[in-house]
């Protein structure tokens, strides 16, 4: 091999080692930007979480109100039931 084949090689390799370099950086660029999304993501789905929960536990309370009506609506009208009962003997 000549002093010329031997630089050629060099330069050869130089370029296709920058090449490589810039293809790596685009890879790293696009990791980092895929995981701002997928932080961005779990951010919303938490906050839509945090919400979802929030609305349940406010219907669930507003349920165990109106079951606990009913319950005393029923009591009382039991009572009455036996008060009328009791009275026709």
């Amino acid at each position: 091999m000549t002093d010329a084949q031997v630089e050629e090689i060099k330069r050869h390799f130089g370029v296709v080692a920058e090449a490589l370099h810039s293809n790596i950086r685009q890879i790293a660029e696009g990791h980092s930007d895929i995981r701002h999304e997928l932080q961005e993501i779990r951010d919303e789905f938490r906050d839509e979480f945090k919400e979802m929960r929030a609305l349940m536990r406010l219907s669930f309370s507003q349920l165990d109100q109106r079951i606990r009506t009913l319950e005393t609506d029923i009591s009382a009208l039991k009572a009455r039931m036996d008060r009328l009962e009791t009275q026709r003997i």
